[in-house]
């Protein structure tokens, strides 16, 4: 979960220097905090003896930026797992990833066996009007071959200023047609929401991650559900957050207001108690005419996935079907640092409506479903959670097992799909596996009870992840 901020002028100074001046500094603090402080100060002129040592005396002449940027590291990672120093680049990615939006070609991308493959072109973007296909192998990017490059190298490649060309060398199909395209980069729009109908009354909806892009992404989806589902068939929603990561916290709040009108949707807690904040839908938000609601989540799901799920699930607005959710309970704030980058830095944790903290925990569903996995993913389809991470934020009794997180690349063979349809059509089946005691949601007195999906059960059965969010837009 993500909290951008801007901070100036916080820094320190190490070394000799700061040592030298600390005790006229601290010569108006109580003796106890000046014991505390002065040990600090001796601990930084440790660093800085340190320093010094390497850079004279190891073997080989050390980088001094990459020296400092390495126990920056260090220090942010004896914190815990999700605080981390982001140099320029990886501030630039990030920001890509979190706007939603970027200078690139309008395809999506994955590896297989070290060859870049184009997993689809999105429509209306110059990747699709160049007449980029689907199972296009891409080999080369502006004649530079792209065997031995990561994905990660050959998205940055694609990708760049608007208006600014680029060439792919492409093979097509089983003769690998050789084919050659001089593609000129526009604004791309990730798109975090995806739709369509089932069974001819039933709005899907995906959320991939949640970007800058989700809440209008969602009102649009919404909104062509509504003019594709006649409203005396519209038997509800599914609200697909399976193997989400999670992103803005904004927007998550605005996804749970786009199902309720009022009461608490996600509090947080810092260090101090005057930190902490309470977020409350807004009158007038919600936008599915009550029509009842399933929640898919699986152990992929993660941080504004889950204030999502554990917002409507304290609410008694939706059933939540599949496994239990990843369990990152913590808000990251954003820190940019000049041109140097910017500090990922844990400052509060986040709390469901019902005063549920998921740190470490997880949110269990109302009805556990399993896929069914296939032979070569067994043992591999599993989920490790927050409670496995080392240096995690402690909570209490923590659940280290992992937790399901395949869905099947075919909805015929995802059981929890299968399942939230027969919910919906009010299809019975045996008794759930699994049903969470979510405690009551804190809600205004004057807050009508919010619309629930029919309290019919779905059958439990094995299951798998999907494949295809693991790809990269560029």
């Amino acid at each position: 979960m993500i909290r951008k901020t801007g901070y100036l002028g916080l820094g320190v100074i190490l070394g000799a220097a700061a040592a030298a001046t600390a005790p006229q500094a601290l010569l108006f603090v109580s003796p106890s905090a000046y014991a505390a402080a002065a040990d600090t100060y001796r601990q930084l002129n440790l660093f800085g003896d340190v320093f010094d040592k390497i850079r004279n005396d190891y073997v080989e002449k050390p980088d001094d930026s990459k020296l400092i940027e390495a126990a920056i590291n260090g220090m942010l990672a004896s914190l815990d797992p999700h605080s981390s120093y982001m140099d320029a680049k990886a501030f630039r990615d990030m920001q890509v990833q979190t706007k939603g939006e970027f200078g690139g070609l309008g395809i999506e991308v994955t590896q297989e066996d070290g060859l870049v493959k184009v997993v689809t072109p999105i429509d209306d973007t110059p990747a699709a009007k160049a007449g980029v296909l689907s199972g296009d192998i891409i080999t080369a990017i502006d004649d530079q071959s792209t065997q031995g490059l990561t994905l990660d190298q050959a998205v940055d490649k694609m990708r760049g200023s608007i208006n600014s060309p680029v060439k792919l060398k492409i093979q097509r199909g089983p003769k690998k047609e050789v084919k050659e395209f001089t593609i000129v980069r526009d604004l791309i729009h990730v798109q975090s929401v995806r739709s369509h109908v089932e069974d001819g009354d039933i709005g899907y909806i995906r959320i991939t991650q949640f970007t800058e892009q989700t809440e209008d992404g969602l009102k649009s989806a919404m909104e062509k559900l509504h003019s594709e589902i006649p409203a005396d068939k519209f038997k509800g929603y599914i609200l697909d957050l399976r193997n989400n990561p999670g992103g803005l916290l904004d927007e998550s709040i605005d996804v749970v207001n786009t199902f309720i009108d009022r009461g608490e949707i996600v509090s947080t807690r810092g260090r101090t108690a005057d930190e902490t904040q309470r977020f409350d839908a807004k009158p007038g938000g919600d936008l599915s005419g009550g029509k009842p609601l399933v929640v898919l989540i699986n152990g992929g799901s993660a941080s504004a996935s889950e204030i999502v799920s554990g917002a409507l699930q304290d609410h008694k607005r939706a059933t939540l079907i599949g496994t239990r959710s990843f369990g990152k309970g913590s808000v990251q704030t954003i820190m940019p640092l000049g041109q140097d980058g910017a500090l990922r830095l844990t400052t509060a944790r986040y709390y469901t409506p019902s005063g549920r903290s998921i740190q470490a925990k997880g949110i269990e569903p109302d009805i556990k479903v399993l896929e069914n996995v296939p032979d070569d993913l067994k043992g591999k389809d599993d989920m490790k959670g927050e409670a496995s991470l080392k240096g995690h934020l402690a909570n209490g009794a923590e659940d280290t097992s992992a937790s399901q997180a395949y869905v099947p690349p075919d909805e015929k063979d995802d059981n929890q799909l299968v399942a939230a349809i027969d919910l919906l059509h009010g299809v019975k089946h045996a008794e759930p596996a699994v049903k969470a005691d979510a405690a009551p949601a804190k809600t205004d007195p004057a807050a009508p009870a919010a619309a629930a999906a029919p309290a019919a059960a779905a059958a439990p059965t094995p299951a798998t992840p999907g494949q295809a969010d693991g790809a990269k837009p560029n």
